[in-house]
């Protein structure tokens, strides 16, 4: 291809998400989003489906992925269409600051890829979620839509420390909703970005939203979402109406 030749539409603007450290400030370039279902034993439960009993239980990881454009970082999600049944589910978020080595990567090797962690939403139309899961179909029109990924600010990973001590909430109209420790995620960070690396190459710039505790109910326009990470990450987010 000619990188001479120009561009005959506009391009599109990348997405970015901002940086809020004690020493670091600026926004972080996405390349692509990651997402892990079922990821604690009490969500998996909750949507129907066998949670395991220990870690040599665990099967496989449950991966999907949203469009980098989906991502909202302005705080307001529209209600979309096409659903009656649009449900929160709050997230850890974590983010790569550098690209995986070729091959599988070693759990002992993935924190050193890690740029920090925020919190996000996996918004859902569950309806059609429902349906799709139903007929053996994929999920892609229940989870990759547009404004489906509101997030938080990101923060350095050494302002956060270790996650297993941290606790993940969502509260909707002040009404606590979610709320786990991250000690209870089936698959850890390190297990995560080593199942996907079995299935993708791993760079700079990807986030994974690493899943759901139970709780997961439905939104409405006008609604306010507020995320926490204890008191390091906060999101805030308004449901609008429909665009």
């Amino acid at each position: 291809m000619n990188a001479s030749l120009p561009d005959l539409i506009p391009p599109p603007a990348a997405a970015r998400v901002p940086v809020r450290g004690q020493s670091l400030t600026g926004f972080f370039p996405v390349r692509r989003v990651y997402c892990v279902g079922r990821n604690f034993a009490d969500h998996a439960r909750e949507m129907g489906a066998a949670a395991p009993a220990s870690k040599a239980e665990r099967g496989t990881p449950v991966f999907f992925l949203k469009p980098a454009d989906a991502l909202v970082v302005d705080g307001v999600a529209a209600y979309p269409p096409g659903t009656q049944d649009l449900h929160h589910e709050i997230e850890l978020v974590v983010a790569l600051g550098q690209d995986a080595p070729a091959g599988v990567l070693d759990p002992a090797q993935a924190e050193t890829l890690i740029f920090g962690y925020g919190i996000g939403l996996d918004l859902t139309r569950r309806d059609l979620q429902a349906a799709a899961k139903a007929k053996g179909l994929p999920w892609d029109t229940g989870k990759a839509f547009d404004q489906s990924a509101p997030i938080s600010y990101l923060l350095p990973a050494a302002d956060v420390g270790a996650l297993a001590e941290h606790t993940l909430s969502l509260r909707v109209n002040g009404a606590l909703r979610q709320e786990s420790r991250l000690d209870q995620l089936i698959w850890d960070v390190p297990d995560i970005l080593h199942e996907l690396s079995k299935l993708y190459a791993l760079r700079a710039g990807d986030l994974v939203f690493m899943g759901t505790p139970a709780g997961v109910a439905a939104l409405q326009p006008g609604d306010i979402c507020e995320g926490r990470l204890d008191d390091l990450i906060r999101l805030d987010c308004r449901i609008a109406p429909p665009l």
